[in-house]
């Protein structure tokens, strides 16, 4: 199977199904000597596994995960580095009923579509179960940046009709409720709404904002690989994200330009900065030296228990209702994987920059300018 891989110089590959003894990452490409344990990567995958309130799937897994490779003595290497995670609670009797029936929302047919055969246990490679990787691997960007000054915080912007105010925006919030958002009124309303569709055995959507801070202007590239483009990429690949936007987004279709252009001016300490931030902190494709505003909107979750039409692989039309334990709303849980997704695609576009300028590369050589040769 072609496309598991992420990156050029930070390269990620994840392999294993929801229902296989286990998931895991291949990082390559990250520098020696970046200081790395257990800790740091269990920190983020505590964040997205299942179990920790009503609104997530009651599937018990502790997600504890082992480095395998690339670590000695608590710093990187330099060569892969390599992460596991083995499930322990996967209950495949549970998906016997659609061996032979394609699930409405999932990616059952497609799937079977492309390669005449699929695991239907749980969905495979198609399965959230897989964004294990995209976590571990993602503790490892979001580390590097911090050494560098750079920080990636996502949380949830809306979940249904409910969305987080602004002015009530409270960073340590998302850290006290259920749904990972920074307004504690939004996120009372949003968990009685949750629970009503809950009880009419239905699901939710919502939208994850990330902000990416501290990121100096020139990271991206001006064509194919803008770097609101690799965003893009990065964060559609997240199974369910529907729609991604940067800085106003969509809103921006209704503006005008004098109303939409960040006007620039000089700040007190002599470097170009920007009156505000419609355009989220890219032009052009490449940083601009603004905080990065991006967002995800996340479809509801497909596995719901009310009776729907199908049809069969046989190509018989049926009913089905769906089995198993599942997440009536994806967002709670995606916040840390839009975040992991956001850090790696910073990390590696960052790493590439680096060798965009040769006066800069000759300032990290200590080499004397080519004019003086002259």
């Amino acid at each position: 199977m072609a496309g598991s891989t992420l990156g050029t110089i930070l390269k990620v590959t994840t392999w294993g199904e929801s229902h296989g003894k286990g998931i895991g990452v291949v990082v390559d490409g990250c520098p020696a000597g970046l200081p790395l344990t257990e800790e740091d990567i269990q920190a983020y995958l505590d964040r997205r596994k299942p179990g920790q309130s009503r609104f997530t799937t009651k599937r018990q897994e502790a997600d504890r995960v082992e480095i395998l490779s690339g670590v000695f003595e608590g710093k990187t290497t330099g060569t892969p580095i390599s992460m596991a995670v083995m499930n322990t609670d996967q209950r495949s009797r549970d998906y016997g009923n659609i061996m032979e029936v394609y699930r409405p929302g999932h990616a059952d047919y497609t799937f079977d579509e492309k390669y005449g055969f699929r695991d239907y246990r749980g969905g495979g490679r198609s399965s959230g179960r897989e964004t294990i990787g995209r976590v571990a691997a993602g503790a490892i960007a979001a580390k590097l940046l911090k050494s560098l000054g750079i920080t990636v915080c996502a949380y949830t912007k809306a979940v249904g009709p409910y969305e987080a105010d602004p002015a009530q925006f409270d960073p340590e919030e998302m850290y006290r409720n259920r749904l990972y958002m920074p307004d504690a009124g939004a996120a009372a309303l949003a968990e009685a709404y949750l629970d009503r569709m809950m009880s009419e055995c239905n699901s939710v959507g919502g939208v994850v904002e990330c902000v990416i801070d501290g990121l100096p202007a020139g990271v991206g590239d001006p064509v194919f690989e803008k770097y609101d483009a690799s965003l893009a990429k990065a964060i559609l690949s997240i199974g369910a994200v529907k729609g991604f936007e940067i800085g106003d987004g969509f809103q921006a279709a209704k503006s005008v330009g004098s109303e939409n252009n960040d006007a620039f001016r000089m700040d007190e300490s002599g470097k170009i900065k920007k009156e505000t931030n419609h355009a989220g902190g890219i032009l052009g494709g490449i940083s601009d030296g603004s905080r990065v505003v991006l967002r995800a909107a996340f479809k509801p979750t497909p596995s719901i228990a009310q009776q729907q039409k199908t049809v069969t692989r046989g190509m018989e039309e049926t009913d089905i209702e769906i089995k198993g334990r599942h997440d009536p709303i994806i967002v709670p849980r995606a916040v840390v994987v839009v975040e992991a997704m956001a850090a790696l695609t910073t990390a590696d576009l960052l790493l590439l920059s680096m060798t965009s300028r040769l006066d800069r590369i000759q300032e990290f050589f200590g080499t004397p300018n080519y004019e003086t040769y002259n």
